[in-house]
């Protein structure tokens, strides 16, 4: 199932990816950001499980915000 994503304080507007219902995350692909790092993360985390993707990721930051596109992708899994 495809779920789209929000995000929030970073330059990707929204986060679209697949997730079984074993968590593996499939398809993801960011609206906006840094288009060459952002498909790179994309290719190195498909087929990671969303809790696996949420431990490598979550809370990494960008420059002086309070999040990154990074750390959206890992509350963006656990969140469906």
């Amino acid at each position: 199932m495809t779920h789209t994503y929000k995000t929030e304080n970073t330059c990707s507007t929204e986060i679209k990816f697949d997730k079984d219902e074993n968590g593996v995350v499939t398809n993801i692909s960011f609206t906006g950001g840094c288009n060459g790092n952002l498909k790179a993360i994309s290719k190195l985390l498909e087929g990671m499980k969303a809790e696996d993707i949420h431990a490598k990721l979550a809370g990494n930051l960008c420059g002086r915000r309070p999040t990154s596109c990074a750390d959206q992708l890992a509350k963006a899994v656990m969140s469906v």
